[in-house]
């Protein structure tokens, strides 16, 4: 039998088709994230790890795995938890989720921007705590969105998403990117700017798009916040670590640009103080692909992942195929 350490509770649907296609699964009973000691003291003997964003996939996990661990499905589309390098070497297939959270974190990057653009969570704050005395003329003013320009760094399927339905709210929008999208301009007429700054500097909002790389880390400091300036958004559905977090407080704090709306963080879950205190920032618990469907979707590609290796085929998804025959 096919054994699979699921390390946090899925969907029902997820959970339904694992027990569908016959596979002997222990499920961790909550949504908490498992700590690394019992993930370290649980794994070994599995042949499948379905693992999530907080779990740590590194060589001292595989050691602890031992050799009957074979695939690491991991709930998500990005994959920075996890060394591939050193799964791979120890022949254990890595997949992700591909193609199925964009429409939801496009969704989730425009109702950040909404939010931050005409401070709708500030305005639900003051009517909670009995603050509104009626309508007033300079009261909460906000941002138009109509006719700004939106800058997207990163254009595959999401900063394409984005861009559609920024273009529906009459933005103007440009990005950058590692490589020119012709298709996109084509079809949406975005327009390409391959100088990062240039792109900031000529940007009312800046949506991040970035994967989490060496080159991506502290991509948005405080250098780039100054360029966006004191009428600027920032909006992050990406990964925290892309956005200097200090940098951003201290341009929120000192109106150096106007807002922020944020999905993701540098610690996770840990937000900073100083960041939940502010009124110009949206704070959102990494919700991007916070729908049924998409949570679905995302479960249907690892189950299938997990049995296409128990019949001893490489999935679609895999990240590291060459890890076969290791």
């Amino acid at each position: 039998m096919f054994r699979v350490l699921v390390t946090r509770r899925l969907p029902r649907e997820t959970l339904a088709a694992l027990d569908s296609a016959g596979l002997e699964t222990e499920v961790r009973a909550d949504d908490t994230p498992m700590s690394r000691g019992e993930l370290l003291e649980r794994v070994g003997g599995f042949d499948g790890l379905l693992a999530m964003l907080s779990d740590r996939i590194d060589e001292e996990l595989l050691e602890a795995a031992g050799d009957s661990l074979r695939v690491v499905a991991n709930y998500a589309v990005g994959y920075d938890n996890i060394d591939v390098e050193a799964c791979t070497h120890h022949g254990v297939l890595v997949t992700n989720t591909p193609g199925v959270n964009t429409v939801a974190t496009a969704d989730q990057t425009m109702a950040l921007l909404l939010a931050a653009a005409r401070r709708t969570c500030e305005g639900d704050r003051m009517v909670r705590r009995g603050e509104w005395t009626g309508w007033a003329p300079t009261q909460l003013l906000g941002l138009d969105l109509q006719d700004a320009t939106l800058g997207i760094i990163g254009m595959g399927g999401i900063g394409t998403e984005v861009a559609r339905r920024a273009i529906g709210f009459g933005m103007k929008v440009r990005y950058h990117n590692r490589s020119r999208r012709p298709d996109v301009e084509q079809e949406l007429g975005v327009e390409y700017e391959p100088d990062l700054h240039r792109l900031i500097s000529d940007a009312d909002v800046i949506s991040v798009h970035t994967p989490l790389t060496p080159a991506t880390v502290g991509l948005i400091g405080r250098r780039e916040l100054e360029l966006l300036g004191p009428a600027g958004i920032l909006i992050n559905t990406s990964r925290g670590p892309v956005v200097d977090e200090e940098a951003l407080i201290d341009a929120l704090e000192h109106d150096r640009i106007f807002a922020a709306g944020l999905d993701v963080y540098t610690r996770e879950p840990e937000v900073p103080e100083a960041l939940r205190r502010l009124e110009n920032v949206v704070l959102a618990p990494h919700l991007g692909s916070a729908t049924h469907r998409t949570r679905a979707e995302m479960g249907r590609l690892c189950v299938e992942a997990l049995v296409a290796v128990s019949r001893g085929e490489i999935p679609v998804n895999a990240l590291n195929p060459e890890a076969v025959g290791r």
